[in-house]
């Protein structure tokens, strides 16, 4: 009862009563919406047509040419989509990132970055183990994701998949701090990785 609606768009006067006669015999007349898709679709051809009419019949070819030797170029490469659209790409980059297996992997940095408390300007090549565990998972993963969901593992800190952590250690690792004093750091840097 509150409703307002739009009136309907303005029909010639012969088409609007005829309209009218007919509609009121066989349905109750009920508000009609426009299609809002549809006039942004017809706004943004308009906009398109009119900005194509401002080019050069010249300029449109060279547009064209440009458009066709990106695609022939796409697909020599190898790569089946367009350059257009960078995005794609990079997102499947992003992708293939997240599920790189378990890897050693290693960053060299002064005895400060460590954050072990030290102060030194003696750099290490500090080794780390990077990468997801996917095709590690067990049956036991499984079972205790299951248990956790179903809430009969309530309070015990659990986790339901393996992790990316070191095997083993390199040796240990030696240094001067800035005030002459020597140290050493046993089982700083991984020396091989695993899903465990």
């Amino acid at each position: 009862g509150s409703r307002k609606y739009s009136p309907l768009p303005s029909l010639p006067s012969s088409s609007r009563a005829s309209s009218s006669s007919s509609s009121s015999s066989s349905l109750p007349a009920t508000p009609r919406r426009s299609p809002r898709a549809l006039q942004r679709h017809s706004s943004l051809l308009s906009q398109y047509s009119s900005l194509l009419e401002s080019y050069t019949e010249g300029e449109i070819r060279q547009l064209i040419s440009a458009l066709v030797e990106r695609y022939s170029q796409a697909m020599n490469s190898g790569s089946h989509e367009l350059p257009l659209f960078p995005r794609a790409g990079s997102r499947r980059k992003r992708a293939r990132a997240r599920h790189k297996p378990c890897a050693l992997k290693e960053l060299e940095v002064s005895v400060s970055e460590l954050g072990l408390g030290y102060e030194s300007d003696e750099t290490v090549l500090f080794r780390y183990c990077s990468g997801t565990c996917e095709a590690a998972i067990r049956s036991y993963d499984l079972s205790l994701k299951s248990m956790r969901s179903r809430r009969k593992i309530k309070k015990e800190k659990v986790r339901a998949r393996p992790c990316c952590r070191p095997l083993a250690y390199d040796d240990d690792v030696s240094f001067l701090d800035a005030y002459n004093r020597y140290y050493t750091v046993n089982e700083l840097s991984a020396k091989e990785c695993g899903c465990v």
